[in-house]
């Protein structure tokens, strides 16, 4: 079972790096909104990075937004830097949880992960870079299962609403889920959207190595999953969506890799039925269309040079057409935004034999929340966290790297989202 209780050397349930990040600014209000559903109503909790200066005016802001002025004095400031490894440990002695919001993963995510392992913190992360959540598996797995230690990554919007969301349909389903597909569609208010670039230059480095991804995948030996009942359908790389009656493309992120890597745990460790995944994000109408694919020519033609590269993380806004800004949206445009995942499974009813005919049943369900990135993102993360700390018994029984799906399959995860504002239905 998972060790969350806090002693007076590792005195923190919950460490906050990278706190004064733009997506850590966010975090930190998380937690402070959500002390009483620590351990015993209580959270222990300190912020931590490079400047102390900049943590301290993080904790200034959110004393100020959430009419909390016990935040500037009752918080526990600690200095640590990725390219110091001791300070990565003494941050990680004194925490059960280490939640990182240091990004790119791929360049500064390893030391931390590594830090965690070695000194006994559980780690939490909100990556969407399948290159580093599966080198993390590949690599720190064993060593963390010897060390009673789990690393659960992608805990934001990438890719709790998709891992969790197709464990929900399945629950929901009565008899044997074989095949889901998600929708996802993005809203916007009056004042527009977009997204802070550190998300863009992850996408950017993700596309520029997606060979060594590859041969990653190659060296963990997986035999191919079982597919139960007809197989999945792969849709054109643009169609237009009668679920969602507007054009679709493949969704470009992390879900379908981690979903994948879900399926596998549970029916490799728990002999359940794997569930084939297709995931499609909406993008509306021609002209956003024309729109994309100026954009997409662009970007896989640069993406390949280094030159190229350093042009898409200078000018995010003009090659994004404002998708994706050094500012990241603003309060404003947050509180107008939201999105919604329609997921449409099918399989057989109890009655049925799946290895006999076509599926012969059908579930809709839906996962939708808040804005994706900066408020849906920290609700998803924190209660991940606060999970892990209240139900250390409904994990899996040792320690590992583990997506989310498999780490909180038997917990009440999808509860504590519904009573945040990230709602599981059924339609």
């Amino acid at each position: 079972m998972a060790r969350v209780e806090t002693t007076p050397n590792r005195p923190y349930h919950l460490v906050i790096f990278g706190a004064s990040g733009f997506t850590g600014q966010f975090v930190v209000e998380e937690v402070a909104r959500t002390v009483s559903e620590g351990p015993n109503g209580n959270l222990k909790w300190a912020v931590a990075g490079r400047s102390k200066q900049k943590l301290e005016k993080v904790l200034e802001q959110a004393a100020g937004a959430l009419s909390k002025p016990e935040l500037r004095t009752e918080v526990d400031v600690i200095v640590a830097d990725v390219g110091e490894p001791d300070s990565l440990a003494a941050m990680c002695k004194q925490a059960v949880i280490v939640l990182n919001c240091v990004g790119p993963y791929r360049f500064f995510g390893e030391a931390v992960v590594k830090a965690c392992v070695e000194n006994g913190a559980h780690h939490i992360d909100i990556s969407g870079e399948p290159q580093f959540l599966e080198g993390m598996q590949l690599n720190y797995s064993s060593q963390a299962a010897e060390k009673g230690v789990f690393i659960v990554g992608s805990c934001g919007f990438d890719s709790i609403p998709a891992d969790m969301g197709v464990l929900y349909t399945r629950d929901q389903f009565r008899g044997t889920l074989t095949a889901v597909e998600s929708f996802l569609t993005v809203s916007s208010g009056p004042e527009g959207g977009c997204i802070h670039d550190g998300t863009w230059q992850s996408a950017i480095y993700g596309f520029a190595d997606s060979q060594k991804l590859q041969s990653l995948r190659r060296k963990f030996n997986h035999k191919p999953l079982p597919s139960v009942g007809s197989k999945l359908r792969r849709r054109g790389a643009l169609f237009f969506s009668n679920e969602i009656q507007q054009y679709a493309v493949p969704f470009m992120g992390s879900d379908p890799s981690v979903v994948k890597r879900t399926q596998r745990f549970l029916t490799e460790e728990q002999q359940a039925s794997p569930v084939q995944y297709g995931a499609y994000a909406g993008i509306g109408g021609i002209g956003n269309i024309i729109k994309m694919m100026f954009a997409g020519m662009m970007f896989w033609f640069l993406v390949k040079f280094s030159f190229g590269r350093n042009l898409l993380i200078k000018n995010p806004e003009f090659f994004s057409f404002g998708m994706f800004s050094k500012a990241g949206p603003t309060r404003k445009q947050m509180e107008g935004s939201s999105f919604q995942f329609s997921f449409y499974g099918e399989g057989y009813t109890d009655e049925q034999d799946p290895s006999q005919g076509k599926p012969n049943a059908k579930i809709r369900t839906l996962v939708q929340g808040p804005e994706a990135g900066y408020v849906a993102t920290p609700i998803a993360m924190v209660q991940a966290a606060l999970t892990i700390l209240n139900e250390p018994a409904a994990l899996p029984k040792k320690g590992g790297v583990y997506t989310p799906g498999a780490a909180f399959a038997k917990t009440t995860l999808i509860d504590r989202l519904n009573k945040h504002g990230i709602q599981f239905s059924v339609i």
